[in-house]
């Protein structure tokens, strides 16, 4: 019968050659399935990918144990329905398979979360990609998790569709001088390539927001999105036809705003959310006009330089 060895255990049988603690060591890209909860109960299955992260406070050990880390993941969170409390669960096993050579844990979780959109005339329906981030830490006890969010809308420039209204009207002004307009005529000259004097210039634009969530609350995603998007009024679409890019051409019309318009409104909707302790957050217009972005950046507490 043949012998059984012990395998060697570097980690645990050697000191480290030099005695100092290490903040965070682990492992990232680690692929992982799992769901989340819908409104209507339904599970969404979403591919994602963890960074997995403990302390090393004993400055003599020389490594932790990596494997018990991706196991913990696994048995936590792998095709399990994502909560503050599975989250919560594993960062406090991911201590505790550490046998005392750590005190803090941390996760990091990236995925996309497809959602079905329904087009804004045509009954057509298209799937828009937003990609999150749940951010956790464990440490002395205490659970600290953030959600991050990336919401792309179109916002068209009030300044520019102001300068186009003034050139449009000039235009009406030299082609019709009499005292008097025939409406076909200004009908038909509307409508012709003559009657494109100017276009306000539109850019897409993203919304980037990093939420401090309390401790027994996590959001419902779709419903959380789906209010952003309601509060800055124009999300970018996915299926369209002509009677929906002309329905999309409309609301931009009606809902000018700088970017400061697109924060302030964001800024408004994260004040009513008791759910969200704190948060940070940044608005991007991507310019047509420039070769440079306008930008807000704002947060619940100022905590200085």
């Amino acid at each position: 019968m043949q012998n059984i060895k012990p395998l060697p255990d570097v980690a645990s049988q050697h000191s480290a050659s030099h005695s100092l603690m290490l903040q965070w060591v682990g492992m990232e890209g680690i692929a992982l399935p799992i769901k989340l909860n819908l409104a209507d109960g339904s599970p969404l299955p979403v591919s994602a990918q963890a960074d997995l992260y403990v302390s090393l406070d004993r400055p003599d050990v020389k490594g932790i144990h990596m494997s018990r880390l991706y196991l913990q993941m696994n048995r936590h969170l792998a095709n399990e329905p994502l909560s503050l409390n599975s989250v919560a669960q594993l960062l406090s096993f991911m201590v505790e398979s550490q046998e005392g050579i750590s005190q803090s844990a941390r996760l990091n979780l990236k995925f996309d979360l497809l959602l079905q959109r329904d087009s804004l005339q045509s009954n057509e329906q298209g799937y828009q990609s937003y990609p999150v981030a749940l951010n956790a830490e464990h440490h002395n006890g205490r659970l600290s998790i953030q959600l991050e969010l990336t919401l792309p809308y179109s916002s068209t420039c009030p300044c520019s569709a102001s300068l186009s209204r003034q050139l449009y009207g000039e235009a009406v002004d030299r082609q019709f001088a009499g005292a008097s307009i025939d409406k076909q005529a200004l009908l038909q000259w509307i409508q012709s390539e003559a009657g494109s004097i100017a276009t306000p210039h539109s850019q897409r634009s993203y919304a980037y927001l990093k939420l401090q969530l309390a401790d027994q609350t996590f959001p419902e995603l779709p419903e959380l999105i789906d209010g952003f998007e309601q509060a800055l009024g124009t999300p970018v679409q996915t299926a369209v036809k002509r009677s929906d890019e002309q329905e999309f051409a409309r609301l931009n019309a009606e809902n000018l705003m700088f970017c400061e318009d697109a924060a302030r409104r964001i800024k408004t909707r994260l004040e009513g959310m008791e759910q969200i302790t704190d948060y940070w957050f940044k608005v991007e217009h991507q310019e047509s006009l420039h070769a440079h972005n306008a930008v807000v950046i704002d947060q619940k507490y100022n905590r200085g330089s």
